[in-house]
């Protein structure tokens, strides 16, 4: 297995799996969800994640903040809230797979994603959470959702997956776009751009963009052909793409004209947030952190556990990160 692939699966599944290993734990997460354990996949039914006193300090996969409180995912259905970023509670999940990603409309409706095609939806904040979306037998794990508002949203993933809602996630259809799914490359990423448009990163060199809210895509050009694994909205336009073996590239108009960052660094970049100045953060591999200003300069700082990390937002000054060892917070980005 090249190391391409292992590290591509990484973030948003468990542990560095490859392309074969992905599709395994998808069918033992959807195994696990029977309460038989050995139903077919057409069969399986979810089953309610289990409260854990550690889940705050095992694998984590996204966080967020909904404007009142932070709210963050992972392992076996692991959804997990707080008030400040130090105290954490479990809540109730209705599924037990990894959820992957997580979003909010606003501070009450938001979404997460996971293997097994999940989808889960809480409208009072991340207090409760209800299935919309679970088909093991898909074998495709869902990897990041975007909602415009609280009806319109998207949700990708392995194999060229790629959902949408104009409900709030009542109902879920396939998106029509020929274009950048018969290859059925993994889709990382989605993201919404400074102008509006939405952006879509994977693995070999896949990027995509749509200027219609989601309704037609475009593959774009790529300036690396291996995996990215998060884009991150720059100015009206333009967008930073981070992935593999420390690979960056900025462009001040998504459509192309891609610069390469310097991160001096061969650390796999998994998740990243615009900081409150303006700046660029990147979070990866041995607790890497690498900081891009306007200029596209990096500078990098390292987290004193030094294991991977997942996603990170700001906070205080500084960061607040999820990853293998759970959530960990970075008190200065100086």
């Amino acid at each position: 297995m090249h190391l391409e692939t292992r590290m591509t699966t990484y973030k948003k599944v468990l542990g560095m799996l490859g392309a074969t290993a992905l599709v395994a734990a998808g069918a033992f997460s959807a195994t696990a969800q029977d309460e038989g354990g050995e139903a077919p996949a057409a069969e399986v039914k979810p089953r309610p994640a289990e409260r854990m006193a550690l889940t705050p300090k095992s694998l984590l996969l996204d966080v967020v903040h909904t404007g009142e409180r932070f709210v963050a995912v992972g392992d076996r259905g692991g959804v997990i809230l707080s008030a400040d970023g130090r105290a954490w509670e479990q809540v109730d999940a209705p599924v037990r797979a990894a959820l992957t990603a997580v979003t909010f409309a606003d501070k009450d409706r938001g979404w997460a994603v996971g293997h097994d095609a999940a989808i889960v939806a809480t409208t009072d904040g991340g207090k409760t959470w209800t299935l919309q979306n679970f088909q093991p037998q898909l074998e495709k794990p869902l990897l990041d959702v975007l909602f415009l508002d609280a009806r319109r949203g998207f949700a990708v993933g392995a194999y060229g997956l790629l959902l949408q809602t104009a409900d709030g996630g009542a109902s879920w259809t396939e998106a029509d776009a020929p274009s950048i799914r018969e290859d059925e490359v993994h889709f990382n990423s989605i993201t919404r751009l400074g102008d509006g448009s939405l952006f879509i990163a994977g693995e070999s060199g896949m990027l995509a963009l749509s200027a219609d809210q989601g309704r037609t895509w475009s593959r774009l050009r790529s300036p690396y052909d291996s995996s990215f694994f998060g884009a991150l909205p720059v100015g009206a336009g333009g967008v930073l793409v981070y992935g593999l073996r420390g690979n960056a590239y900025l462009a001040r108009d998504a459509r192309g004209g891609w610069t390469k960052l310097q991160t001096n660094s061969v650390a796999s970049m998994f998740g990243g947030t615009v900081l409150p100045d303006g700046g660029l953060a990147m979070v990866g591999l041995n607790g890497v952190i690498f900081i891009a200003d306007a200029s596209g300069k990096v500078r990098s700082l390292q987290t004193p556990s030094g294991t991977p990390l997942s996603s990170a937002i700001p906070l205080n000054g500084g960061l607040l990160a999820v990853g293998e060892s759970g959530v960990q917070i970075l008190a200065s980005l100086q």
